[in-house]
């Protein structure tokens, strides 16, 4: 297990933070490998997840049943040392089973009843929100707090959660009935929403050799609490350079359909864009993307790289991109190939 006590608030020599450097790199290599033991087929998802949990946020992963979800959770819970809890949500959950609630218990030693505030799951370090469109609003609203400000208040106090706190929460992205979609608040909350594909022939069979003929690899742990801090606390202070800044700036406000930056024949297809929250998304997992790729400054290819999965729950499509069938990764991809990476003389403030 690796902790990493160093403190990031004394300045550090060009050596401690190239040796610091590497340290990330090797940590979440190994991250990867132990989750990729039991996770098959599915290394781009691994890779995109451990960045939004190294860069501090929560993800929303988006795929059919049966893809490993579940279980690419699990064992990151495993591999990181964090305590696991999981909400498995139906129509009717309540908010009290998510944040806690206030029950009358007796002191083992006075035999006197009392009230005593019971923790729900969330909180726990990682929590498993599955199926999170099953919940009712108001369940689903209960996570808001939790998420953003790391506190839950409930029975009169507010309470902090664990740090770090991880929600990754599972849509059913097959079923209508019985269903509540997200709200744009709720959504907004999730750093990364991770698209979770199929997996090919090879992988499949390697899923079964897997599981139908020995049991399961152990996970080893990686990282803990302490750990998973400093990397947070050291990706944070990676360069990013003015025009980098720049080009994300742009790319959030072209998904703007009323603003100036946004590409004309684009206009029609978006009804509303991405909110600051996307442009944070983009710059702190780009920061993390450098690191992992042994850059300690972030580039522009950083940023494009991490557009979609920062962007695509954010973006809201109007009524003339649903009947043509274009999808939201569509129309990022469309602004990926519009806004250039180097702004053009008009576009340079003054």
């Amino acid at each position: 297990m690796v902790t990493n006590d160093q403190s990031m608030k004394a300045p550090m020599s060009e050596d401690d933070v190239r040796t610091a450097c590497e340290s990330f790199r090797e940590t979440a290599a190994r991250l990867q490998a132990q989750t990729e033991q039991a996770v098959v087929g599915q290394s781009a998802v691994v890779r995109d997840v451990l960045i939004a949990l190294l860069a501090g946020g929560h993800v929303l992963l988006e795929g059919m049943p049966g893809l490993g979800k579940t279980l690419l959770v699990r064992t990151l819970g495993q591999a990181l040392s964090l305590s696991f809890g999981r909400i498995q949500c139906t129509p009717d959950i309540m908010p009290a089973d998510i944040t806690g609630t206030i029950v009358i218990a007796e002191d083992p030693a006075t035999h006197r009843r009392q009230q005593v505030f019971r923790t729900g799951p969330i909180f726990h370090q990682l929590v498993l929100v599955d199926e999170i469109n099953r919940a009712t609003p108001k369940s689903q609203s209960a996570l808001l707090e939790a998420m953003q400000e790391r506190q839950v208040s409930a029975g009169g106090e507010t309470r902090s959660v664990p740090r770090p706190c991880f929600v990754l929460a599972t849509p059913n992205p097959i079923e209508q009935e019985g269903t509540y979609p997200l709200p744009e608040a709720q959504l907004d909350r999730f750093l990364l929403k991770v698209l979770v594909p199929g997996v090919d022939r090879e992988a499949l069979r390697e899923v079964l050799d897997r599981t139908t003929s020995h049991v399961g690899p152990e996970v080893t742990p990686v990282l803990d609490a302490a750990g998973i801090d400093a990397a947070m606390a050291l990706a944070r202070q990676v360069a990013v350079a003015p025009h980098v800044e720049d080009y994300a700036i742009r790319l959030v406000l072209a998904t703007h359909p009323d603003g100036e930056h946004c590409p004309p024949p684009l206009r029609r297809f978006i009804a509303a864009g991405a909110s600051p929250r996307a442009l944070q998304a983009m710059v702190s997992t780009a920061k993390v993307r450098a690191l992992l790729d042994g850059r300690h400054a972030v580039g522009t290819v950083d940023v494009a790289a991490m557009a979609k999965a920062s962007l695509r729950h954010r973006i809201a499509r109007s009524f003339e991109a649903e009947a043509e069938g274009r999808t939201v990764d569509a129309l990022i991809d469309s602004l990926l190939a519009m806004v250039p990476r180097v702004p053009q003389p008009s576009q340079v403030p003054a």
